[in-house]
């Protein structure tokens, strides 16, 4: 699996959010993505997920062209933002209507993930009085709960506790052994540290720093 960002551009009235980006993504690896808020991190997320589409270069994944050759990868998985759920039913009957769009996943399967993270999948509390912590979770385990080959993260672990970051994080390193590809953002530190082979620096939309090494002194002006 193999993610190619060339030359890729996207306005938004006069203001390019993203500028002249090129990246490569591959599968087995895990990239992180840095910046200060509104340095276009989300979109950069966006603009590999196929949801917006450039003024001006392009996306190919494993050559394919995105936009013309298919609308969004294969396998993708995506947490975006805050998680949005049908409020008035259960997370477990949230996953259960997801996994039905598809039929790849199973019951069984969505109750392992479940229980992965500490969510009760038996109890009848509906999504709308789950807490922060409790709509995160539930939120990465429909992004990866299909054993999808590409993983896209926006800040995972928000509003997680220390038990759950723990998880996530030795999930994370389990997924990337297994080969998958998996882009994320966060605001801390430790985060990229332990878990990214690669780190992207951004800044009002340009890739500004790229390296496979950690560097300290640029991610403490930016988180």
């Amino acid at each position: 699996m193999k993610i190619e960002v060339k030359n890729y551009t996207k306005t938004i009235g006069k203001i390019n959010v993203l500028e002249n980006v090129n990246v490569c993504f591959n599968n087995g690896n895990i990239y992180g993505i840095v910046g200060k808020n509104g340095s276009g991190k989300t979109m950069l997320l966006r603009m590999i997920a196929g949801l917006i589409i450039p003024t001006s270069g392009e996306v190919r994944v494993d050559e394919k062209l995105l936009g013309k050759d298919m609308s969004f990868p294969n396998n993708l998985g995506i947490l975006l933002e805050k998680p949005s759920f049908l409020p008035n039913i259960t997370g477990y009957e949230n996953l259960q209507m997801l996994a039905k769009i598809r039929n790849i996943t199973s019951s069984e399967n969505i109750q392992n993930f479940m229980d992965l993270f500490d969510l009760d999948w038996k109890s009848k509390k509906k999504f709308k009085e789950y807490s922060l912590g409790m709509k995160q979770k539930l939120g990465i385990i429909q992004a990866v709960m299909e054993n999808q080959e590409i993983v896209i993260l926006d800040e995972p672990f928000n509003a997680l506790d220390e038990n759950s970051v723990g998880i996530l994080r030795n999930f994370l390193k389990k997924l990337k052994s297994e080969g998958k590809l998996i882009v994320m953002t966060s605001h801390n530190k430790e985060d990229i540290q332990l878990l990214c082979d690669y780190t992207f620096i951004i800044d009002e939309g340009k890739i500004i720093e790229s390296d496979s090494s950690f560097c300290t002194s640029n991610i403490q002006d930016l988180v």
